[in-house]
């Protein structure tokens, strides 16, 4: 097996590899390899397969986390937590209550990829960004809006596998992002920040849905 460019690095300089050392590694097909090391440099790591397993961690559930605009350290809880949990894709988007400005796409695709590594995933969920609430919200598949005074909980939608929840600011979401919502759902009656709330929601969700 040969590893190159920013995995070699990540493992010769962050991790400090060394040859003789036994790394796992996962195979997209579906196995963690178990794998010792031969050689070692930042550029390029070589070595030998001494065992595989079946791996599949992958929810069959597809929920996708819609987060409004956030301040960097926040955002990047959400992104880095909810694809070790397992969820499917994020759609960021500017919020008419948003603190966070910009996109900053390569930043937060770097984030999910060393997140899903670390968890040991097969796949690294897609980001993207939403100019608008209503456009991400139109572009959803069967998309829930998370509102505390929902009249039922998340964890009662579970008439369709696959959905987009919706996470709104920190200051909330405004009276005409709420009227474009058809189908909104409660956490409970307890008032989150956005990245609990991010993470609470999918950890339901999924768990709703056998993932």
């Amino acid at each position: 097996m040969v590893i190159v460019d920013a995995d070699a690095f990540h493992l010769a300089r962050s991790l400090r590899a060394r040859p003789g050392q036994e790394i796992e590694v996962v195979d997209p097909v579906g196995f963690m390899l178990t794998v010792r090391l031969d050689s070692v440099s930042p550029t390029i790591v070589e070595g030998t397969v001494i065992a595989e397993t079946p791996h599949q961690p992958e929810p069959t559930a597809h929920v996708t986390i819609a987060i409004a605009n956030l301040p960097a350290p926040s955002l990047d809880l959400v992104l880095s937590r909810c694809t070790e949990a397992g969820a499917h894709a994020f759609v960021v988007f500017a919020a008419d209550r948003s603190v966070g400005r910009g996109e900053k796409l390569e930043r937060w695709r770097s984030i999910t990829r060393e997140a899903a590594m670390l968890a040991g995933r097969l796949r690294v969920p897609e980001v993207s960004a939403a100019s608008s609430f209503a456009a991400a919200f139109a572009a959803a598949g069967n998309p829930v809006l998370l509102d505390r005074n929902a009249p039922r909980r998340l964890a009662e939608v579970a008439d369709v596998a696959d959905l987009a929840l919706f996470v709104g600011p920190e200051g909330g979401w405004s009276e005409g992002e709420l009227e474009l919502a058809d189908v909104t759902a409660s956490l409970g009656p307890r008032n989150l920040r956005a990245d609990t709330a991010a993470l609470v929601a999918l950890a339901i969700a999924l768990s709703a849905r056998g993932g």
